[in-house]
């Protein structure tokens, strides 16, 4: 993966990877960006589950590769473009680290999952602090949460390795020390620089590694109900790491001392996702009578299955009722 950093490097990244004209895809508060490059033409709906809309106005347009702007859902609707054969550079606007791996999902406008696949193109990222200024509270932790998720999981799944880990330790550090001073200082542009860096590490180690059971937790219940993955990813972290920490101790220990707290990282954890957002399944408005389904969908994910243990529907049913 080519990384470059600045918004002026954009030109570099783009010629790197053969991209002259590319479709633009971001959603309507960055669709007015002023870029260095030229833009063959402009897909504004984000998210949606017409992706043939979209790779057809960038057919007609003669575009030559696909450049999304924004956070998860504008970058996952650049993937799935990009599947019909044009290389996508992607400027995440989030620290939630979709720019890093090639598969995707894709919602409807109620941010519903109606879709995905494995097959993107991801070429290029460009990493502009700046665009991370207007963040919100809430999705600043989010997504960060996301991100510190990716460093947790990628040190105990079974795709782990060298590699991954020390990205995963770096990122960890990085997103426990500045999340914080962001939240605190949210104008702070070296904070959020730091942070950033923090979420490109995450993003490295999950493009290194596989994810685990609270990313299948946050994703099954997400994709259900349309809420957002990174205060999910808060929600679900703490309770995993805790399930984890009888099958995983090393890992746990490592991720543990790299966010300051080597006895307890569950709790370092809630601290961080407490800065901002709900904390609750039942505060973001899932039904209780819900958990047994959610439970065993959880259970046939990707993510649970590369966790150290495969939990059972039960043990994952009660771990949803604990944060509900």
């Amino acid at each position: 993966m080519i990384v470059r950093w600045g918004l002026e490097s954009l030109p570099v990244a783009c010629a790197d990877v053969a991209v002259a004209s590319p479709l633009l895809v971001a959603s309507p508060r960055w669709d007015s960006l002023e870029l260095p490059i030229h833009v063959a033409a402009r897909w504004r709906e984000v998210p949606t589950d017409r992706i043939l809309e979209p790779a057809s106005v960038a057919a007609e347009a003669g575009a030559d590769g696909v450049l999304a702007v924004g956070g998860g859902s504008a970058i996952d609707l650049g993937k799935a473009i990009s599947t019909v054969g044009l290389p996508l550079v992607s400027m995440p606007t989030t620290y939630a680290g979709a720019e890093w791996t090639t598969y995707f999902g894709i919602r409807d406008p109620d941010r519903r999952m109606r879709g995905g696949g494995a097959d993107a193109d991801p070429t290029a990222i460009v990493y502009e602090p700046k665009l991370t200024l207007g963040l919100s509270a809430e999705t600043t932790v989010g997504t960060a949460m996301n991100a510190l998720a990716h460093c947790a999981e990628a040190l105990y799944a079974k795709g782990h390795n060298h590699e991954a880990d020390a990205h995963a330790l770096a990122g960890a550090r990085l997103v426990s020390e500045w999340l914080p001073r962001v939240v605190a200082a949210p104008e702070d542009l070296e904070a959020r620089t730091e942070l950033l860096r923090g979420a490109c590490h995450a993003g490295a180690a999950l493009a290194g590694s596989m994810l685990a059971l609270a990313h299948a937790m946050a994703q099954a219940v997400g994709g259900r109900y349309g809420l957002p993955h990174g205060t999910l990813n808060g929600i679900s972290l703490p309770a995993a790491l805790r399930f984890n920490a009888a099958y995983a101790p090393q890992a746990l220990r490592r991720f543990g001392e790299a966010i300051g707290a080597p006895d307890d990282p569950a709790g370092r954890v809630e601290q961080l996702a407490a800065l901002a957002g709900p904390r609750r399944l039942g505060e973001l408005g899932v039904p209780q009578e819900d958990l047994p389904a959610l439970a065993a969908d959880v259970a046939q994910r990707g993510g649970n299955r590369a966790n150290p243990k495969h939990a059972t529907t039960e043990e994952i049913e009660g771990l949803l009722r604990e944060v509900y």
